[in-house]
């Protein structure tokens, strides 16, 4: 298999959604916490790495499986068009699940049981997001559940794993992480969105439900740029409450760039030509609130 070929397999321009809130995370333990556990969170990146390729892969797999149009199956979708054996693609899914499992189970060795109950529930929406009778990336939940696990789930490990020696369990503590990682929340699942918005015919002919099926493309449009307003009310407020050093207001300064892609998607929303724009928003977005919180921390 080709390097570019693998790479387009496990839909290598969308792992800004798994890196950079396993970053943030760090920049708010090292922020608030004052602390950085180095080891713990290499293996931890390489772990959730791994299973984030693996979902990835998995979805293209059911999907070209589960596909109803042949044309889909050997045009769209990766496995048929590149001619990739599909039982090496299962090959990959397989050892790399295992892999991160094995990584798993020495991180709930050094950091506890909690590390067990939030890595079970990231593997049941992984494999689950593909899998089953009715997958989550075919339901009308996809976007919650996506913007949900990568968004916050890896935060909040990462900040876990990193201070687990004086992290304390309570909803004060979960609050606060949660409201860290929302703007990342809300690029993470626009990104899924901008995708069903861009695929709302072939989920018809595919009998996918996606949100855009019960709320049309112009309840999606709108939810759209609801969320991408509120990404930076939220960094904006952040530093106000003690989550985030006042750098984070700098992310203000790629408003601009944000306001054109959302403009580009609601004029049309064809995959080929603008689903381009989801992942230039996540990358562009969390980009820029990462790197001005890290900012924040340096000086």
């Amino acid at each position: 298999m080709a390097l570019n070929v693998f790479l387009e397999l496990i839909e290598i321009k969308a792992k800004t959604a798994s890196v950079i809130p396993f970053l943030l995370g760090m920049c708010f333990s090292k922020f608030y916490y004052h602390q950085l556990n180095w080891q713990l969170a290499l293996i931890f990146f390489i772990a959730m790495f791994l299973f984030n390729m693996v979902v990835d892969m998995f979805d293209n797999y059911c999907d070209y499986y589960h596909a109803d149009s042949k044309s889909y199956q050997e045009k769209t979708n990766i496995i048929g068009r590149e001619n990739i054996n599909p039982k090496l693609v299962l090959g990959l899914i397989i050892g790399f699940s295992v892999i991160s499992a094995l990584l798993g189970i020495y991180l709930v060795s050094q950091a506890g049981l909690p590390v067990l109950w939030m890595g079970i529930f990231c593997f049941a929406v992984g494999y689950l997001y593909s899998f089953g009778p009715h997958p989550i990336s075919s339901l009308p939940l996809g976007e919650l559940f996506s913007g949900f696990t990568m968004g916050f789930m890896i935060v909040l490990l990462s900040v876990y794993l990193n201070t687990y020696q004086v992290f304390t369990w309570n909803w004060l503590t979960i609050g606060q992480i949660f409201f860290v990682a929302l703007a990342d929340e809300l690029w993470i699942s626009n990104l899924m969105l901008t995708n069903n918005l861009c695929d709302a015919q072939e989920d018809e002919d595919n009998h996918r439900t996606t949100i855009i099926h019960f709320i049309g493309k112009k309840g999606g449009l709108i939810a759209l740029t609801v969320k991408n307003v509120l990404a930076f009310l939220i960094i904006g407020i952040l530093p106000f409450l003690g989550l985030a050093p006042k750098t984070v207001w700098l992310t203000i300064l790629i408003v601009p760039f944000i306001y054109q892609q959302n403009k580009i998607i609601i004029h049309k929303q064809v995959k080929t030509e603008t689903f381009s724009t989801g992942v230039k928003t996540l990358l562009v977005g969390s980009a820029a609130y990462l790197f001005t919180y890290f900012l924040g921390i340096i000086f």
